[in-house]
């Protein structure tokens, strides 16, 4: 991002401010500091050695806190087993301490441009408590066996000790399968990971792969981009999202859990309101066909086909916790865009709840009842997530990574697309504009009605990063 000294500053002071209207601090209390410290010189492994098993790790190049590890291979037979060790925080952070008091306040790590707000600290973290190659650590070690068609056949975890053996990233681990070079447990995920997502597209899963908006600070550079999304980004996840289904169905079938629920738009006016949106468009939607096989189908490098999927995910409503015990179950157990009921459960050091979804798993696979602290925390989970301030903070960075960045180009006029209107509210001449060049999203009005898709010529009449209001930046139509 080329940008005046100016406007760095104001970007670097911008987030200064956020982080402390978000009450965000890297620095962890002494006291905490010190808990941190005793637990690192006097953690106990668990008996159950698993340290045979060449794990490995796939994570951006510069993480240190590392939640997930897998193995993979195929089954005498036929299928496959999946091996999925997830980092042991409770080893680490005991029930009732000073750790984890003040995780319950942070509920989840911040990442801004210039640096990452942790949730514990560095010390257990990055330590002892990350899948970092070549150490023993504890972990909570999940095992899915699946049939030749990757559907999960068996899932049960268990406290093990584990060793990952190599630390790859994305990019390498694509070009070493897109090569076929990559070693077979690491070959084994695109497999595995194909099989999974036509899983997913039969049980009706949605993927909406809009393109993120990135900012990072490079070598004293902010860069502004939309990612792209590698493949094996997709296999990766697909991991996860087994993991997490079958960790909701371990709770279910205990009687006592956590879920990640979402449900299906069912207002017919907003039903109505997006089908007419894609025929605008001249996308064709059959009766017969569903919202996630449309929507699955449709790729947002064509201008018309991301306007609509800006608009869709009306269709998807937001996504809500639902507890229970004693097998009262609650009568909504899904997930409309998973398929199928979920809940988070394998980056717990970087997310609240998952600490505690992975004590209620460990617990049920052994036939035991869930820890009493699991318990006591059940009912307020659902609140303290929603004290989390991790999407905030990713669009406020975003945003003024968008306003630095134009800052000094005030007046001149750009072209883009119109990807979004407020035609719902009654105002159809205002909306969203998306630059590709530069990656900017930016709120444009006009005197004439805005058209979904179409391609506009708009003058910037604001770009200011300190603006205290919403909108910082500010489009016009020419």
């Amino acid at each position: 991002m080329r940008m005046s000294p100016e406007a760095r500053n104001a970007l670097l002071e911008g987030l200064r401010q956020i982080r402390a209207e978000l009450k965000a601090s890297v620095e962890f209390p002494v006291h905490v500091l010190e808990a941190a410290q005793e637990a690192k010189d006097h953690f106990q492994l668990p008996e159950k050695d698993a340290t045979h098993l060449p794990l490995f790790t796939i994570d951006p190049p510069t993480s240190r806190d590392l939640d997930q590890a897998m193995h993979l291979e195929r089954r005498p037979g036929g299928g496959y087993r999946v091996h999925y060790a997830i980092a042991d925080v409770t080893t680490f952070v005991k029930p009732g301490s000073v750790m984890e008091a003040e995780a319950r306040d942070r509920i989840e790590t911040l990442y801004f441009p210039d640096l990452k707000v942790p949730l514990y600290p560095p010390l257990i973290s990055e330590g002892p408590a990350s899948l970092l190659p070549d150490q023993v650590v504890p972990a909570l070690l999940w095992q899915h066996d699946l049939d030749a068609e990757g559907n999960v056949t068996g899932s049960t975890v268990s406290r093990a000790r584990v060793r990952s053996q190599a630390k790859l990233d994305y990019a390498g681990v694509q070009q070493d399968i897109d090569a076929g070079t990559a070693m077979e447990s690491v070959a084994l995920l695109r497999e595995i990971g194909r099989l999974r997502e036509a899983v997913e597209a039969e049980r009706g899963g949605v993927a909406v792969n809009l393109p993120d908006q990135e900012v990072t600070l490079q070598d004293g550079s902010f860069r502004l981009s939309y990612v792209a999304t590698l493949p094996v980004e997709g296999w990766n996840e697909q991991i996860s999202l087994m993991t997490g289904m079958a960790a909701a169905r371990i709770m279910l079938d205990s009687g006592t859990g956590i879920l990640r629920t979402q449900k299906e738009q069912t207002d017919q006016d907003e039903v109505d309101r997006v089908r007419g949106i894609a025929k605008d468009l001249g996308i064709e939607w059959k009766p017969d066909v569903s919202y996630a096989k449309l929507v699955n189908s449709l790729d947002p490098a064509d201008r018309k086909q991301m306007a609509f999927l800006s608009e869709a995910t009306a269709m998807l409503l937001r996504a809500e916790y639902a507890t229970f015990r004693d097998h009262r179950i609650p009568k909504h157990t899904g997930h409309a865009a998973i398929a199928a009921p979920y809940t988070y459960s394998t980056a717990p050091l970087r997310r609240l709840i998952d600490r505690y979804t992975g004590e209620l798993c460990v617990a049920a696979c052994a036939g035991q009842a869930p820890p009493d602290w699991v318990l006591n925390a059940l009912q307020c989970l659902p609140c303290d997530m929603a004290r989390g301030k991790g999407k905030l903070a990713d669009r406020r960075a975003v945003d003024l990574a968008e306003a630095a960045l134009l800052k000094d180009r005030e007046g001149e006029i750009f072209v883009g697309t119109v990807i979004n209107t407020d035609a719902e509210d009654g105002r159809p001449k205002e909306g969203t504009l998306h630059l590709a060049e530069p990656a900017v999203m930016g709120r444009i009005t006009s005197d004439a009605e805005l058209d979904l898709g179409t391609g506009v010529q708009a003058r910037l009449m604001r770009a200011d990063p300190l603006f205290p209001g919403k909108h910082k930046i500010l489009f016009r139509t020419a």
